[in-house]
């Protein structure tokens, strides 16, 4: 939970997908974000958390489905969304908080 806190706590916007190996959207969600990651670069930080492995830290966000994506700076939460969207809106709602 301490290295989850230093990276939420950056100042670096940071994307956090809440997922599960057994989730079909989040199969589909997995190459969106590596396409959002080749396309921001150094921008953005993604960090994929599996809620089967880390059930404290989905509690604690309350994530009651997957995948869930939330985006963090300064370890405060600036967005939050379940389920799987596409590149270009990830994209945009990521540039909002630049």
């Amino acid at each position: 939970m301490g290295s989850f806190n230093n990276i939420i706590n950056s100042d670096n916007l940071t994307l956090i997908d809440f997922h599960a190996t057994w989730c079909g959207p989040c199969k589909v969600l997995a190459p969106i974000l590596r396409e959002v990651k080749q396309d921001l670069k150094d921008s953005i930080k993604i960090i994929k958390i599996d809620v089967d492995k880390n059930q404290s830290l989905a509690a604690k966000y309350q994530v009651r489905g997957v995948p869930t994506m939330m985006l963090f700076k300064n370890g405060k939460q600036l967005w939050r969304q379940s389920g799987v969207l596409q590149k270009k809106d990830i994209i945009n709602i990521i540039k909002q908080y630049f």
